[in-house]
């Protein structure tokens, strides 16, 4: 049923010509916007939350912005789906990819840690393309799996894989043992599912619980890690530049990788704060009393 969908409906659409599709973005934001008032209150408590210094003008230009941005995210995943290889890595490019591939010349597979900003959905697309490494895309599974697995189809058609979180341990240690070197790209500044399991620091003037993953792995294995960083140039077009945060994380105090990687998206989001998914119930947890701010519980 979710095959016969995205062939009947999803990729006919995505042969349309950019300009027409950008013209059903424009729709589509004013109906989220206005007519449906998608999350509104959500989008608007989480931005007066982390802009406390902005009024309501302020605050109201961010969200205008942000449903724009949401639309166009939307019909870019449409657009994603009819899209060639060539066509991807024009629309979404890597500023400095010998900053990674200078460890799969070294024998070394690596973790990418970034957050939901800019369209995330594209660096799934192209992770397989943009470096000699495996591209690996760890994230939540879908709560409907028919229609994940049928978008994951589209999502790995280049070479990326994706995996659940929950698997993720037992693909770590498969492709370490079997020396495939891969990139593990990390999203972590979605809403942590255990209070407890969590790393407790500021971000965007919020005491946050943050998923360590990246981290844990990292020390695990002794992979480094960057941060990469999405500039929207225009509708549709996007580069990013990698940030090494650490080459050796087993000299790094714990917590650092996590904390720095929260702090590097909080500058990008502080930048253009429109971009990122301000939808999200990203803070409905909160801090439990026995765990202290900015120290690492293990796993």
């Amino acid at each position: 049923m979710y095959k016969l969908l995205f062939y009947i409906v999803f990729v006919p659409l995505s042969v349309l010509p950019m300009h027409f599709l950008y013209l059903i973005s424009d729709v589509l934001c004013w109906v989220l916007k206005d007519v449906i008032k998608y999350r509104k209150e959500v989008i608007y408590h989480n931005l007066q939350n982390a802009f406390p210094d902005k009024n309501a003008e302020g605050i109201k230009k961010i969200a205008d912005g942000f449903y724009k941005h949401l639309a166009d995210i939307f019909i870019e995943g449409f657009k994603m789906l009819g899209l060639t290889r060539k066509q991807v890595l024009k629309r979404y490019r890597c500023v400095n990819p010998e900053m990674i591939n200078e460890y799969f010349d070294k024998g070394k597979s690596v973790i990418l840690i970034s957050g939901h900003y800019n369209n995330w959905e594209y660096m799934v697309l192209s992770l397989g393309m943009q470096f000699k490494h495996h591209g690996i895309g760890v994230g939540k599974p879908l709560t409907n799996k028919g229609f994940g697995k049928v978008l994951n189809d589209f999502r790995t058609r280049f070479g990326t894989e994706v995996i659940d979180a929950g698997n993720v341990r037992e693909k770590f240690a498969k492709y370490e043992q079997d020396q495939k070197l891969s990139v593990y790209m990390m999203l972590n500044d979605q809403s942590t599912g255990d209070p407890l399991k969590s790393y407790w620091t500021m971000f965007l003037n919020q005491e946050s619980g943050v998923i360590f993953g990246a981290e844990y792995y990292a020390k695990k294995y002794n992979y480094p890690v960057f941060f990469y960083q999405v500039k929207k140039e225009k509708r549709g077009w996007y580069s990013f530049e990698i940030q090494k945060i650490t080459d050796n994380p087993l000299l790094e105090e714990d917590g650092f990788i996590t904390r720095k990687s929260v702090q590097l998206l909080e500058n990008v989001i502080v930048q253009n704060p429109s971009f990122w998914l301000w939808s999200h119930k990203r803070w409905k947890h909160k801090r439990p009393k026995s765990m202290e701010m900015d120290k690492l519980y293990k796993k």
